[in-house]
């Protein structure tokens, strides 16, 4: 049967690729740099942004120290970088914070590391496409009524490139990347060069003023400064994925994947500690509602804020200038590019979950390129999902995403704490001093970035991130229940220690289903018989009783020597009937059993299908949940479906099977039944 998504399939995906070429869908650096760098280079364009929104709120008191907030993040992206280091070179194989957690903290810890893992990958592609959207906007305001599709449909544009496989995503990120950070290098440079001369550019934003009603404390404003810290943390997004990566790298696996994480970490601080100092120079003033700003050129209402990477362009370089048109088009590539990282990440984490058993075990299966379909279709679903609900707006967004973001964080620090700790115990073979400066290494991490969770715990949940937790304690629960289910059925199907052979039954009752006699039918009566049951009838249900006497004549004429039942049904219904008639059977002994014969088309086109066997999907269901049932599938291939030779060949044996279900000598045996 050809399936109606078949060609698209090909088309979009390109050709199945067998088993033995999973070596060629490694990455090497060059490529692994750009897939596990887009994420965290391209939140330059949001968690500078967020950092500087968050300040606005206290007005020229906070954005003053814009610099020292953006420099206190540098160090905890410097830290955290440095850090996972010994991490990847620990867990080469993959699970990244899940893998540190479970292993050194216990399996709670791991669950926990997972699921926030799970949503802050989710969150990553829904952060990054509405990012995207919003730097396509700055520079076509006429965009935005479109921002929810056209974020939905990054996504799915994403999606579909990382279902090409693994190498294919690489090099859709590679000129992305790298053509970014030069752009923004280039930028940077210049505007620093042109406020050493003199000539500092100046944001069109630089006039405008933070409206406030009233003054805030000093408290107040202490807590708008750690908000701003945190909310600068969005720098540090993908550092996991490289963790989580380590399978998708060339050999030796740990080292790349830490000499990778190196050169992402340098990058990502370069380009921040540039873009604000840019941003604190030119005046850039930014909030989440246009209508909290005074001075603007025409009503809030109506008013798009550009986004801080299209103001610094337009300072630069001048309004439609190419260069501005140059920044707003490589921002809005890499931020598309960024979701690689999470395409990457989650895939990997959810086959390393499913192969623990904490998640549905075809998620740890790889598609027709290698790459895990399951895996990317639900992250890709997800994140539509999420993105519908949220409306693509990047500021909830970013709230939701950083407390997942900072959970992993601190639990892997911690789980690399205990790893190192038990490096340094006495009995320990081995060098002491890489364990231990291993270890203080990992708990100023741990302190670092468990500071940042706690300021986030306090000022973001109270006002939506709520939601984040909620769903982590959901997935939590859910993989729990997910494992317990395959630890109870693994412990019911495992053989016994004494005896690996199931009892045979003591009787078998054999069922044909019969809705009208033809040519399907003889032949599932021919097989039926070929099993040599105990017992064996051809079973109808009444649903329309004219027609079952029809039956019934035709069946006696035809001289059948199987005995056909038929069953009563005054709601004209046909499961029911046939379940309790097997049943029936079924409690004749405790050791019988039933097979049922169902006779089914085998069609050529996917639209064919829907016209036949659609009451049998739902029969096989019942009765495959009845104990001591078994159903068999005789499937009666169309002529469409059959080469010219299979064709003969069944016309050939046709006869017999006609003869064997029906009486020897039988005038009319030799006819079709359909005729």
């Amino acid at each position: 049967m050809t399936s109606l998504l078949a060609v698209p399939k090909r088309l979009l995906l390109g050709r199945a690729r067998p088993s033995s070429r999973e070596e060629d869908t490694l990455l090497p650096k060059r490529l692994a740099l750009p897939v596990f760098a887009a994420d965290p280079v391209s939140s330059v364009a949001y968690a500078t942004q967020e950092l500087l929104v968050i300040l606005a709120l206290g007005g020229v008191a906070t954005l003053v120290l814009a610099p020292e907030v953006a420099l206190a993040v540098c160090v905890v992206v410097a830290v955290v970088v440095i850090s996972y280091g010994p991490l990847v070179r620990a867990y080469p194989g993959g699970g990244g914070s899940f893998a540190v957690a479970s292993r050194n903290l216990g399996p709670r810890a791991g669950l926990v590391a997972a699921a926030a893992l799970l949503v802050d990958y989710t969150l990553t592609v829904a952060v990054s496409a509405a990012a995207a959207i919003d730097n396509l906007v700055s520079v076509l305001p006429v965009l935005d009524s479109a921002r929810i599709p056209l974020a939905v449909a990054a996504v799915l544009l994403v999606m579909v490139v990382n279902l090409r496989g693994r190498r294919e995503a690489g090099w859709s990120a590679m000129l992305p990347v790298y053509g970014f950070v030069l752009v923004i290098g280039v930028l940077v440079v210049t505007g620093l060069l042109r406020w050493a001369g003199g000539d500092a550019p100046v944001a069109a934003s630089a006039g405008y003023e933070v409206v406030r009603d009233t003054d805030l404390t000093t408290v107040a404003l202490g807590l708008i400064v750690l908000r701003a810290f945190a909310g600068g943390g969005a720098a540090l997004a993908g550092v996991d994925a490289i963790a989580n990566g380590g399978p998708a790298f060339r050999r030796p696996k740990g080292r790349n994947a830490a000499v990778t994480l190196l050169g992402v970490g340098g990058m990502t601080i370069a380009l921040i500690g540039g873009v604000v100092a840019l941003a604190v120079i030119s005046g850039v003033t930014v909030t989440r509602d246009a209508c909290d700003l005074g001075g603007l050129p025409e009503p809030c209402e109506t008013f798009t804020q550009q986004t801080v990477l299209a103001q610094l362009a337009e300072a630069v370089f001048g309004p439609g200038s190419v260069g501005a048109v140059l920044v707003a088009v490589v921002t809005v590539a890499v931020l598309l590019a960024a979701a690689n990282s999470a395409f990457n990440g989650f895939p990997l984490l959810a086959a390393t979950l499913a192969d623990s058993g904490y998640l549905p075990r075809q998620l740890a299966r790889r598609g027709d390129r290698l790459a895990h379909s399951n895996g990317i279709l639900v992250l890709g679903l997800g994140a539509v999902a999420v993105l519908l609900v949220l409306e693509a707006r990047v500021g909830p967004l970013l709230d939701l995403y950083l407390v997942g973001l900072f959970t992993s964080f601190t639990l892997a620090q911690v789980g690399m704490a205990r790893h190192w700790s038990l490096r340094t115990r006495p009995g320990w073979r081995g060098p002491r001093a890489g364990p231990r400066a291993g270890m203080a290494l990992a708990v100023v991490a741990a302190v670092c970035t468990g500071t940042v969770l706690v300021v986030l715990l306090l000022t973001k949940v109270p006002n939506g991130a709520w939601a984040s937790v909620l769903v982590m304690v959901v997935v939590g629960v859910g993989m729990q229940r997910i494992h317990g289910h395959y630890a109870l059925v693994a412990d019911e199907v495992a053989l016994p220690d004494d005896d690996a052979t199931e009892a045979m039954p003591a009787r078998v009752h054999a069922v044909v289903l019969v809705s009208r006699l033809h040519r399907p039918v003889t032949r599932a009566l021919a097989y039926a018989r070929a099993t040599r049951p105990s017992t064996l009838e051809a079973v109808t249900v009444a649903s329309d009783p004219a027609l079952a006497q029809e039956l019934a004549e035709e069946w006696a004429r035809r001289r059948i020597t199987v005995p056909l039942r038929v069953l009563d049904s005054p709601y004209r219904e046909i499961t029911r009937p046939l379940v309790e008639h097997v049943r029936s059977l079924r409690a004749r002994g405790p050791r019988d059993a039933v097979t049922v014969f169902l006779p089914e088309y085998v069609v050529a086109h996917w639209w064919e299908a829907v016209l036949h066997n659609r009451s049998n999907i739902w029969l096989r269901a019942r009765l495959a949940a009845t104990p001591g049932v078994m159903v068999v599938s005789v499937p009666w291939q169309l002529a469409s479906t059959l080469a010219d030779g299979d064709l003969a060949a069944r016309a050939a044996g046709e006869r017999s099977l006609v003869q064997e279900a029906t009486r020897a000598g039988a005038a009319d045996s030799d006819r079709d039944p359909l005729g």
